[in-house]
């Protein structure tokens, strides 16, 4: 078993704390197992030899990543050398697709046996997708139930295993605790604003929410918190985007505390993205909003094929948070939305009670474990696996359409 070895290639910081879960998950069950592949500092700390940083591969939108091109095709080729150089049993390529299915191709090319973790969202766009997954990959690990039906469908062996993020959003701080560490006043109306983990998503929103924020205190007494993503520099946030705001409205920052913001907050205002799951699972009163370049947008309109831009909506198959985006992203439309909702306590109810529905939709934790059961299974050691399979929703609001 001592030359049993696996790549593990992520892109993205969600996909460097995804593959450093796995990474443990897969050393607890087989100790002697070597990894290898594309990470960052989450999974080189979980022992995985990061040929490649992944942090250099990091891009945003669709214009946005031209910069980056040259970059991701020297990646590329580090780690096909490297894995024609070690040859490893499996490859298990997380999320990040726009890379990942171009190595997965070259891979396959070399006869190195593929499993993917983290479906392309191939239900909003792309659906051409499935044809180069059936053609490339040994199995999808999916963490959404809708989307096992359109992988069986399409004649791709999938297994359903939840959503990581369940496992994640613990908070770790007492009511009193975490206003005493972000000094703010336990008893004031407090909105948390969650901009984004990317330097450059959060200069583009991150103002839009503090002008929103200086609008309600012209009248009303409240305080704000930042939850800064542990991605990003928070003197740099403070320094760059706070500082106007000083003395005209009470804003602090909280750093490696976003699931203590959800959870002591009366509302937030989150950047679409898995942010809006965290408060789902914290069942907080959401505003989500986001902005991307014009081109992007545009560009964006054209191919994604879903009636809602947050994941929360989409789960629930109907608007149950407010989306404000692009050019409905105003201060006055963000902070009408979040005076609506401390205005209204039964909006907020309702709008609890059905995040509560979407937080049964993402599963009952454990999906990492699942997810290295089902690789251990791959690798030939099933009878190692321990974790229960999860069942899909067989009412899924989405289907392969």
């Amino acid at each position: 078993m001592s030359n049993l070895s696996l790549m593990i290639v992520a892109g993205e910081r969600s996909g460097d704390l995804l593959g450093a879960g796995l990474a443990r998950a897969l050393r607890a069950r087989l100790p002697e197992l070597i990894l290898f592949g594309c990470g960052g500092d989450a999974m080189r700390e979980a022992g995985v030899e990061t040929v490649v940083d992944a942090h250099r591969l990091t891009m945003m939108g669709i214009t946005e990543v031209i910069g980056g091109l040259a970059r991701a095709w020297r990646a590329l080729r580090v780690l096909v050398a490297e894995a024609e150089r070690r040859r490893p049993q499996l490859a298990v390529l997380i999320d990040f697709p726009d890379f990942n299915l171009r190595l997965a191709r070259r891979l396959k090319q070399r006869g190195i046996r593929v499993a993917y973790f983290v479906s392309p969202q191939v239900w909003a766009w792309r659906k051409g997708r499935l044809l180069e997954l059936k053609a490339r990959i040994e199995k999808m690990l999916c963490i959404f139930d809708f989307e096992a039906a359109i992988y069986r469908e399409a004649g791709i062996p999938v297994e359903y295993v939840g959503h990581p993020v369940v496992d994640l959003v613990r908070p770790e701080m007492t009511r009193e605790e975490f206003f005493a560490r972000t000094d703010l006043d336990p008893a004031a109306t407090t909105v948390a604003l969650l901009p984004g983990s990317r330097e450059k998503e959060v200069t583009q929103i991150l103002p839009t929410l503090l002008a929103a924020a200086g609008r309600m205190s012209l009248d009303r007494k409240l305080q704000f918190v930042v939850a800064v993503a542990p991605t990003l520099d928070s003197g740099w946030v403070e320094r760059t985007l706070l500082e106007p705001y000083t003395g005209r409205l009470t804003v602090r920052v909280a750093t490696h505390a976003a699931y203590d913001a959800l959870r002591h907050c009366d509302v937030a205002i989150v950047a679409s993205g898995t942010a809006t799951l965290e408060a789902a699972l914290s069942e907080r009163p959401m505003v989500v909003v986001y902005r991307l370049s014009r081109l992007t947008y545009r560009i964006g309109r054209l191919l994604v094929k879903v009636p809602f831009y947050s994941m929360v909506n989409i789960l629930a198959g109907k608007q149950i948070v407010p989306e404000l985006i692009q050019s409905d992203f105003t201060p006055a439309r963000v902070a009408g939305q979040v005076e609506y909702l401390l205005d209204h306590s039964q909006a907020r109810e309702e709008m609890v009670k059905e995040l509560g529905a979407v937080k049964e939709r993402l599963g009952p934790g454990g999906a990492v474990g699942r997810a290295a059961d089902a690789v251990v299974g791959l690798l030939g050691f099933g009878g190692l696996q321990s974790a229960a399979k999860l069942q899909p929703n067989a009412d899924s609001s989405l289907r392969s359409e």
